[in-house]
């Protein structure tokens, strides 16, 4: 499919097919995981104590790979009170919010009312957070768990990017109901303290399971020379389940529409490895 063993099946016209290089191997396996039946909903939340270290890229490219490679229905929250962007990154359409999905929960009946609530990244269902500020502060445990309820009737998959911080009130709620943890961090001496200040938190607030279980996601984007990203890596191994390194992606950096098909086949292999790390952790 890709480089020179394409190159050699094309200009034979198909006489000679010297069949898929260990990368596509790899990557076809990892795909099978990401594949792997689920019994129930499973619920994805995606923290950080600390903004500007990627958490929404990190749940968007999750929610994206994971409703690209499976059949069932995936969708991505923003559960940030604070006018979060993960529908700006996704589908650009903030027209539809977790309000009025609140609203209308009581009328809800078939996917196609979560539908009249969501937008379209390609499969991926996305949910806006409420953009207003002033209306957003008051979104609450009791809320988030109310939108999880519906969203749990019509969807196998549900992502979630959490707000900046652990001590808001859907945070909570976020915590409590997860079935799988992504902590976001950077190899720098910032992002890598408050990451792992993050796991510290969770064990002494009653989530040591959850922390144990959790995949840390070290995003590339911002990093030091001066640090040993062998170093950051070793540290996040001992206290998680594992650790998945995403590269810099310039099509990533500039902040606006995440298309997969624009990605650096290096951070397709990344988040294709954090969606397989992910569902390892599901018991079918």
């Amino acid at each position: 499919m890709h480089g020179w063993r394409r190159g050699v099946y094309a200009v034979t016209a198909g006489r000679y097919n010297p069949g898929p290089s260990p990368a596509q191997l790899a990557r076809q396996d990892l795909i099978q995981q990401i594949r792997r039946p689920l019994a129930g909903v499973r619920r994805i939340a995606v923290a950080s104590i600390k903004g500007g270290v990627g958490k929404t890229t990190v749940s968007a490219l999750l929610g994206l790979v994971l409703a690209e490679n499976r059949g069932d229905r995936i969708v991505a929250l923003d559960a940030n009170p604070d006018a979060g962007t993960l529908a700006d990154r996704l589908t650009g359409d903030t027209s539809a919010t977790v309000r009025e999905l609140l609203a209308g929960a009581a009328h809800a009946s078939s996917v196609h009312d979560l539908d009249r609530f969501s937008s379209l990244a390609g499969r991926l269902r996305v949910i806006a957070s409420e953009q207003d500020p002033a209306a957003g502060e008051s979104f609450s445990r009791e809320e988030y768990e109310a939108v999880c309820g519906l969203i749990g009737r019509f969807a196998n998959v549900l992502v979630t990017d959490s707000g900046t911080g652990l001590v808001h009130s859907a945070m909570e709620g976020t915590l409590t109901l997860a079935d799988a943890l992504v902590v976001v961090g950077t190899p720098t001496v910032d992002g890598a303290t408050r990451a792992s200040r993050t796991l510290d938190w969770l064990h002494g607030h009653g989530f040591s399971a959850l922390a144990e279980q959790a995949v840390v996601v070290l995003s590339q984007d911002r990093w030091s020379r001066e640090i040993d990203r062998d170093v950051v890596r070793r540290h996040f191994e001992s206290r998680v389940r594992a650790v998945v390194e995403l590269p810099f992606d310039q099509h990533l950096a500039h902040g606006g529409r995440i298309d997969l098909a624009r990605l650096a086949p290096a951070t397709v292999d990344a988040v294709l490895l954090l969606a397989a790390r992910i569902t390892d952790g599901f018991e079918g």
